[in-house]
């Protein structure tokens, strides 16, 4: 816990006194700042902070009642315990008068030594234990904000290493495991006949000689093309995945019917034939590639997603077989 020593302002217009209370205090184990005048004394509370304030009241210009009424009007300044040290109290409507004006205490003329010692060590030591608590507070205020960052830090990797598990690390895409999520949840949603859908396999025509002839940086980047072209062509509640290698997954929402369906998944055949320009460590190259399309719609009859993938991948190969770059549905 830092430490730091306390100061006390002793404002008095007569020099005799000033010394005099010095002499007192010498050994009260506060730092004792001296000001001559009401004027004087503010000017030190603006630039240093006290512990206490021994406010002579009798002062020329500006009295010791005034001097604590500004003190009191300042927010930095009126929690700053002020001590009247005066003769000129001789009846309770004077004493009422000080303590109006902001003071805690008052000490008479002429000063009893032990009273004088006895309040300030009082003072010092409220002075003291606000400044610890302060200081704890402040302490408390850094651990709590430190604590803040490392809560949102661990939910920021916790968020990450979700995302890398269900996501696909090269190309951002959902991989197998949120597909298979994304497949049953839609299965469960058209089982109580809130909509249908179709899964629809794509598997790339061509990519293998891409990657062997202009190397892996090349196929990666190729891959991510790709990828960029699906999920811009999809809508926002339909799901496109990489299930590995070049092959892609889509699950199509809100299926109206199988002419427009089929529609669609020769648009993304077409969109996918288009020329890919791209770099490799030899230069820029164009790539040329195609698709193989699988489209299963689910029904009532299937009780698995397994069962569903297995009948769009049968498709897919049925489209292959077929010259490839086209896609075909699957009849179950």
């Amino acid at each position: 816990m830092t430490t730091h020593i306390p100061k006390i302002l002793v404002v008095d217009d007569t020099r005799a006194n000033l010394v005099a209370m010095r002499h007192l205090l010498a050994d009260c184990g506060a730092e004792l700042v001296e000001a001559s005048s009401g004027n004087e004394a503010l000017s030190r509370c603006i630039d240093q902070q006290f512990a206490l304030i021994l406010l002579d009241v009798n002062m020329p210009d500006m009295d010791g009642f005034e001097v604590a009424g500004l003190l009191a009007d300042a927010e930095q300044l009126r929690d700053t315990p002020v001590i009247f040290v005066t003769a000129a109290y001789a009846d309770d409507l004077n004493r009422l008068k000080g303590y109006r004006s902001g003071a805690v205490d008052y000490i008479a003329k002429p000063i009893n030594d032990v009273i004088l010692q006895s309040k300030v060590r009082v003072f010092l030591e409220l002075h003291a234990a606000r400044m610890q608590l302060q200081q704890t507070l402040e302490e408390l205020s850094s651990r709590n904000e430190q604590l803040h960052k490392e809560i949102a830090e661990r939910q920021r990797v916790e968020a990450k290493v979700r995302h890398q598990a269900t996501h696909d690390m090269l190309t951002g895409l959902p991989n197998r495991v949120l597909f298979h999520d994304r497949l049953r949840e839609a299965m469960q949603h058209s089982a109580r006949g809130e909509s249908s859908f179709a899964l629809v396999l794509v598997d790339i025509d061509g990519f293998k000689a891409v990657n062997d002839t202009h190397g892996h940086p090349a196929g990666d980047a190729l891959l991510q093309a790709i990828s960029a072209r699906l999920n811009n062509h999809v809508r926002s509640e339909d799901t496109v995945a990489r299930l590995g290698g070049d092959e892609f997954a889509l699950i199509f929402e809100d299926v109206a019917g199988t002419a427009p369906l089929l529609q669609r998944c020769q648009d993304i055949c077409d969109m996918l034939a288009q020329p890919y320009p791209l770099q490799s460590q030899r230069g820029a190259f164009t790539a040329h590639i195609s698709a193989s399309v699988g489209v299963a719609v689910w029904h009532e009859g299937i009780d698995s997603d397994e069962s569903l993938i297995q009948a769009a991948d049968r498709a897919m190969y049925q489209a292959k077989e077929n010259g490839k770059n086209g896609c075909v549905l699957s009849s179950f």
